[in-house]
Formats: C-alpha cells, sequence, structure tokens
C-alpha cells in the first residue's frame, strides 16, 4: 500500500433485523473469531500500520480497545458515520478513507487490496448484482468530503446520494461473481444460514 489511509469500521446499526444482536461479535465462518476481530485482522494484512476506527455507537465493543467515532452528525443513519470518517481521515492527512461495515464474514485482503491500490484520486466502490456498496468502498479526500456535506444540505442522508454527488469522481470496482462473495454481508438470520 502506498497511499496511507483511514480505516473506518461501521458498527453503529441498531442490528432489528439480527434481532438487536451486535452484527461484530458473530461468530466468522468456520472460527470461533469474531466478525470484527476478523476484519480487523484482515485490515491490518491488507494496509499494515492503519489504525482502524470503530463508526458509530460502538459499546458492545469496547473490549476491542479501538478508537471510537461518534456519528456526526448523529440520529441520520451512515452517513453521519461517513462524515464522522472523513473528517478524521483529513485530520490525518490522509487523503483516502476505507469505509468497511462490520458483518462482512467473507471480506479479504484481496478485496481490500482492490479498492486501495492503486490510488488514483477517485472513490473506488464495489459494483455488485447492478449495486455500488457504499460500505465497503474507499472514499477519496476532498471530493467525498465535499459530496456528503451536499448531500446534508440537501437534506438527502442516503450514502447513495452520496455516491451520486461525486458524479466523475467516483470509479466502479466491478467484483465478477465469485469475488462478489467478499461483500457479502450478514443483515438477516437467513443471511447466515446461506453462508
Amino acid at each position: 500500500m502506498s497511499e496511507p489511509i483511514t480505516i473506518g469500521l461501521f458498527v453503529g446499526g441498531k442490528g432489528t433485523r439480527m434481532g438487536g444482536v451486535a452484527k461484530g461479535l458473530l461468530r466468522s465462518p468456520g472460527s470461533s473469531e469474531s466478525l470484527l476481530a476478523r476484519l480487523v485482522r484482515t485490515c491490518a494484512s491488507a494496509a499494515p500500520g492503519c489504525t482502524p476506527f470503530l463508526v458509530g455507537q460502538a459499546a458492545p465493543y469496547a473490549a476491542f480497545g479501538l478508537p471510537q467515532l461518534a456519528d456526526d452528525p448523529q440520529g441520520i443513519g451512515p452517513i453521519g458515520g461517513l462524515r464522522a470518517l472523513l473528517l478524521r481521515a483529513q485530520a490525518n492527512q490522509t487523503k483516502l478513507a476505507l469505509a468497511l461495515a462490520c458483518d462482512l464474514p467473507f471480506l479479504d485482503e484481496s478485496a481490500i487490496s482492490t479498492l486501495i491500490e492503486p490510488f488514483n484520486g477517485a472513490t473506488r466502490v464495489p459494483f455488485v448484482d447492478d449495486r455500488l456498496q457504499p460500505l465497503a468502498a474507499a472514499y477519496a479526500l476532498p471530493a467525498a468530503l465535499c459530496a456528503v456535506e451536499r448531500s446534508l444540505a440537501l437534506g438527502k442522508h442516503a450514502l447513495m446520494h452520496v455516491l451520486d454527488q461525486l458524479g466523475t469522481d467516483l470509479e466502479r470496482v466491478e467484483f465478477d461473481e465469485q469475488r462478489a462473495r467478499a461483500l457479502r454481508d450478514w443483515d438477516t438470520p437467513e443471511d447466515i444460514a446461506r453462508q
């Protein structure tokens, strides 16, 4: 990795479709390791020397001892977390912020490397099953922060609106069917059963 990055692991969701479970504490497939512990380890391999931040309400994850970022502003969904991450990246003087949901049991070093290398100044977002994946993406500053601020000014809180605001500063990264498995998340008990 040639470009220093700021990593945000999004743990702020309420997990209502999972019965209120802190999804990052679920066990990785075939392992006793939690999803969050696995994700931290995978990030350390793909981006050595980069400290990940927990983004969102992180009380269930206090034992990990990772620095935390509160949503900014709070109460408006993941866009508040993305803004907090991008502001931290700006303060860290990094040009790239990697945003990852904590419920990605199959995310691997190769998928992360694909997002962060090569850094060409654009936000890189996976395109899977005809959808962009904004919580498994590498956001380039300052354009990404400007896109968030424009979205908030318009009263638009969906991450897809942020991606729309990026225009030509967004690069779609095509993931074929086999590689797309790395981005499968666990939103419901049915997702876990499908493994």
